[in-house]
């Protein structure tokens, strides 16, 4: 009798605790801290998907407040069909003050059963990860399908050296072709990691961007017979400019094919939509009406200047220039300027 009483009382406790403590959870909004990387608390509407912040089919995309180390880091509603994230989101408060972690890959364990530790862990071949990637999936995917692990939160635009380390789930990654991977798109984060920290400053002079990434699947190219190669790669941020006293917004994508040599363009959220809904069949909206769909300054140039677009980029993001240096106006004089034509 007394161990069917103590059976009754645990189970009172566990549903007496806070829904924060679940990381799959059914709305982002089940989570207060989870809507923290969402702009306004909206999350984006991606039409099949997730609209209006209602995920649309819940067997098969299961939103993750991604938990490490007991504080939530970022958010990435998963596709366990395709076992790819359709997109992360995350704030971008500053640059690392770390070196990249050697961190071990892990995956989520809710996705393997409900009841199981709602933070990530180290991956393993004993783990049955029917509904996500594995570490297993993407052994000698270089020389069988020429791809490997691709971020979408990436390392290089966490703040601080936990986050760093949570963005090495596997509910953050997808197969990316590896001449693109450590090629255009590398610089495209690097750059826009400059661009965020110069020019994404509040009234307060705090550094902060709402940066979205995803991922578009493929038809049928799948690595291991269970995880999509997407078809195309997509970015984009917005936030608050202090200097020009208005939210800025910008974005970037890419086809997931061999490297060609050619940068990735800025574009505007329209841009991105106009894309984005050839994809998806219309709707696609990433950020709430306040960030501009279409900005006053084609492209945000950076306060301090850029480097030229033939630098050569490590995985921190620090670059050795095999080009000229560019210099480039201030962003504030650029807005007078462009006012005044």
């Amino acid at each position: 009798m007394m161990g069917v009483l103590n059976h009754l009382s645990t189970l009172l406790l566990l549903s007496l605790l806070p829904p924060a403590l679940s990381r799959v959870v059914e709305k982002f909004s089940d989570v207060p801290q989870c809507q923290n990387f969402f702009l306004d608390g909206t999350t984006p509407n991606i039409p099949g998907i997730l609209v209006d912040g209602t995920v649309k089919n819940q067997n098969r995309y299961k939103p993750i407040c991604q938990l490490f180390n007991t504080i939530y880091r970022f958010a990435t509603p998963y596709d366990t069909t395709n076992r790819i994230p359709v997109f992360s989101a995350y704030t971008f408060t500053g640059p690392p003050t770390d070196r990249r972690p050697d961190q071990p890959w892990m995956i989520e364990p809710q996705l393997n059963g409900e009841n199981n530790s709602p933070e990530m862990q180290k991956d393993s071949k004993e783990m049955n990860n029917t509904k996500q990637a594995g570490d297993n999936d993407y052994k000698n995917s270089i020389p069988i399908k020429g791809v490997n692990r691709g971020h979408l939160f990436p390392c290089s635009h966490a703040h601080d050296l936990d986050t760093q380390k949570s963005t090495f789930t596997l509910t953050n990654i997808v197969p990316q072709v590896v001449s693109f991977n450590n090629g255009r798109w590398k610089e495209m984060e690097c750059k826009v990691q400059t661009t965020l920290k110069l020019n994404c400053k509040d009234a307060n002079d705090q550094i902060k961007a709402y940066v979205v990434t995803g991922a578009v699947p493929s038809k049928n190219n799948t690595l291991n017979n269970r995880v999509n190669i997407p078809d195309l790669m997509w970015t984009a941020y917005c936030c608050y400019n202090n200097n020009l006293k208005q939210w800025v917004a910008q974005a970037h994508w890419g086809e997931n094919q061999k490297e060609d040599n050619k940068t990735l363009p800025s574009n505007t959220l329209a841009e991105l939509y106009d894309m984005l809904d050839r994809h998806y069949g219309g709707g696609v909206q990433v950020f709430p009406d306040q960030c501009p769909k279409g900005d006053i300054l084609r492209e945000l140039l950076l306060k301090d200047g850029d480097v030229h677009d033939h630098s050569v980029y490590d995985d921190d993001c620090v670059y050795s220039s095999v080009g000229v240096k560019g210099y480039y106006l201030p962003v504030v004089l650029v807005s007078v300027l462009v006012m005044m034509m």
